[in-house]
């Protein structure tokens, strides 16, 4: 197949952005487009972090919005589309699987159009690797461009050729596209886009582009839409959603949009992910007089040393970040604090991973994501040497998942005998007639019922037994 190279990733770009050039762009259709999939279906696969979830809902509204009906079997769609990860090396791993069965299935039916997209196409050795070995994918394109994905099909279907779309620019925001939602009660609401934290083991500045602010009202009116259709819970994503309003002109910060989007009447705001450089007073009085901002904050530390902190340019310390955890709590004393944590950074040493369970200690996390340190191409750590073996990583990884599950299971044990309230989601996997949610504290919640009219709605439970990773409870009359 040959290629329409549109645009290729370049790092070199991508290194030397700034937020001169963002755009607000207003989605508007191209009418020859309109028809462009009457009578055809599709698939997206999403992988890594909610932000994309929320990118695929974007993609399926697009598709949608030309004719196109979603799927339940990806290998008999006619558009698939695999929106990708490129954080951590095993999820890349698994595109490539995922790719080896689509492989066969194209070669069944040629007219099929398969399309990688997301974050992966902004590395240049993973586009690289797409053009030279998977010669039977049509579409490729990252993180900036999805309102052309009309366009781009197009281009496939005339062309039957490869076209390939990936801009190294500071991005821009699109406004008015359309979506379709996963859930009828819970919604993922983008804020921001990009990072500018430049963390020394972290891709994501340069596959997602420089910090830059949606506009507070287009913000404001989306959630005040979403209540209108009756959604209970959104939750604002941004790669460093603390920094939010420092690209906008004013002294609009985040902790300003909480006690305005407070004031819209949605039952429940959730936000992710934290950077604890930014966590400020304003927000921490937020949740403390927002009765709609859930007591639960992920506020990912990485490591509990200074020399490693330092080495992973995440410009706090250990004090520093202590000090925040303690007046969240005095402010906020029934939060909940989940984290993420990385092990065997480039030369860890035992003592520095040490200081890492004694903060876990110190905190009391309730939940961690943890993992052993991913190499990625074109980061800063890459080109550190590391003299830590496989073996002893995944043993800190065991010593550190033992305290971390230690925290799961006392986070539940507070609850035992409480009352709380669970936003049912739907049918519980851990049992018949069980229903499930979760609570304020984003505890996973199971209790006894068939009612599905449950689903989507608040109710009372009491909590009776607490495990692990989850609760139990009785439904209250």
């Amino acid at each position: 197949m040959k290629n329409i190279k549109i645009a290729l990733p370049s790092l070199k770009e991508a290194r030397s952005r700034k937020n001169n050039n963002i755009e607000t762009i207003r989605y508007r259709l191209d009418n020859k487009y309109n028809s462009l999939g009457k009578g055809k279906t599709y698939y997206i696969f999403t992988y890594g972090c909610q932000g994309n979830e929320a990118d695929s809902e974007v993609m399926a509204g697009i598709l949608e919005s030309v004719g196109y009906t979603l799927s339940t079997d990806p290998m008999n769609s006619d558009v698939v589309l695999l929106n990708t990860c490129a954080i951590r090396e095993n999820a890349e791993q698994r595109i490539w699987g995922v790719l080896g069965q689509l492989k066969g299935r194209k070669r069944e039916n040629p007219d099929m159009i398969v399309g990688i997209c997301g974050c992966m196409p902004q590395e240049e050795n993973a586009t690289q690797k797409i053009l030279e070995s998977y010669d039977f994918i049509d579409l490729v394109f990252g993180t900036h461009n999805r309102d052309h994905l009309p366009e781009l099909i197009y281009q496939a279907y005339l062309t039957k050729a490869k076209v390939v779309e990936v801009l190294s620019n500071e991005g821009n925001i699109l406004e008015d596209a359309p979506k379709v939602r996963a859930s009828h009660h819970k919604a993922w609401v983008n804020i921001m886009f990009g990072c500018d934290e430049f963390c020394t083991y972290c891709i994501v500045p340069y596959t997602r582009g420089r910090e830059r602010s949606r506009a507070k009202n287009d913000i404001i009116n989306e959630v005040k839409e979403l209540v209108k259709e009756g959604y209970k819970e959104v939750t604002l994503l941004g790669q460093n959603v603390n920094a939010y309003g420092k690209d906008l002109a004013g002294d609009y910060t985040f902790g300003d949009l909480l006690y305005d989007l407070d004031k819209t009447g949605i039952e429940r705001i959730r936000y992710t992910t934290s950077h604890p450089r930014d966590l400020d007073l304003k927000t921490m009085e937020a949740m403390r007089d927002c009765k709609s901002v859930m007591p639960h904050l992920h506020l990912p530390v990485q490591s509990g040393d200074d020399e490693i902190l330092k080495k992973m340019n995440r410009k706090y310390t250990y004090d520093e970040y202590m000090t925040k955890v303690n007046k969240l709590k005095e402010l906020v004393p029934e939060i909940s604090l989940t984290t993420d944590i990385i092990v065997g950074f480039p030369n860890e040493t035992n003592e520095q991973f040490e200081n890492t369970l004694k903060l876990c200690k110190e905190v009391g996390f309730e939940g961690a994501f943890t993992f052993i340190y991913s190499k990625r191409e074109g980061t800063p750590a890459a080109k550190m040497e590391d003299n830590v073996s496989d073996s002893e990583k995944h043993e800190r990884l065991n010593r550190l998942n033992e305290i971390i599950n230690e925290g799961y299971l006392k986070g539940h044990q507070r609850f035992v005998g409480k009352t709380v309230e669970v936003l049912v989601d739907g049918e519980s996997k851990n049992g018949d007639g069980m229903m499930c949610g979760y609570s304020p504290n984003l505890k996973l919640t199971h209790f006894k019922s068939s009612d599905l009219s449950l689903i989507g709605k608040t109710v009372k439970v009491k909590i009776t037994e607490a495990k692990t990773w989850f609760m139990i409870g009785e439904l209250c009359e």
